[in-house]
């Protein structure tokens, strides 16, 4: 070529050699454009291994992959960022289970932080704690002595009924109605008394185991509040 581009005429060969300067800087002109355009639009590289112990390569998301994590690189080969498995619908739904029984954890124990707080505002020392049961179980005892006095008069009242009813011992079907109608009635007296005691005794068995779980709460709150270690 080189020959035959020396064969040319003067002329000729100036303008052969335009052409391929011309020819040249579009060449470069051309390369630089597509270096750019690459530069600009690096593709993401993607990697990760398989079920199968593979690793694999590819400029977008692995479908064998899928279910495990993928590393996206840099054109340096270090790792540019991580993207997680895609989850399967079944996996998605134990994972929003997961997450729900996760916030409601959360959520009670926020709930139970608020309680104690609440609490210890409230009693914010062991006396005061003990001075609030002292005072609930007091006014249970009051009703109950209330509730025994009336029980007592209830017996008497039973106890002189059935005497009234003596007189009548060998024909009771003789005995008037009023009385029968008072003795039962005193009977039925004396059972709602008998259950509302129980209901007392209950009431202060409660009040009790309440103060005594308040106490356990409590008890760890006092030491932190006074700067003792718990």
């Amino acid at each position: 070529m080189k020959r035959a581009y020396l064969g040319l005429a003067p002329q000729r060969r100036r303008v052969a050699t335009i052409g391929l300067l011309s020819l040249c800087f579009f060449a470069e002109l051309t390369c630089g454009v597509a270096t750019a355009q690459t530069t600009a639009g690096t593709p993401q590289i993607y990697t990760c291994i398989d079920a199968r112990g593979r690793k694999l390569t590819s400029d977008r998301p692995i479908t064998e992959c899928l279910d495990r994590e993928q590393k996206i690189l840099n054109p340096s080969g270090t790792v540019k960022e991580k993207i997680g498995p895609v989850l399967s619908a079944r996996e998605r739904a134990e994972l929003e289970v997961k997450n729900k029984a996760d916030m409601e954890e959360r959520l009670r124990q926020e709930e139970e932080k608020r309680r104690d707080r609440a609490l210890l505002v409230r009693y914010p020392t062991p006396d005061s704690h003990q001075a609030e049961r002292t005072e609930a179980l007091t006014h249970i005892a009051r009703v109950k002595q209330s509730a025994a006095a009336r029980d007592t008069q209830l017996q008497a009242d039973h106890a002189k009924l059935m005497t009234e009813l003596d007189f009548y011992q060998k024909d009771p079907s003789k005995a008037p109605l009023k009385l029968r109608r008072q003795i039962d009635e005193v009977k039925q007296a004396q059972a709602a008394q008998e259950r509302f005691m129980a209901e007392q005794d209950a009431e202060s068995k409660r009040v009790n185991d309440r103060f005594d779980e308040e106490v356990k709460r409590l008890t760890p709150l006092w030491r932190m509040a006074s700067g003792k270690t718990p």
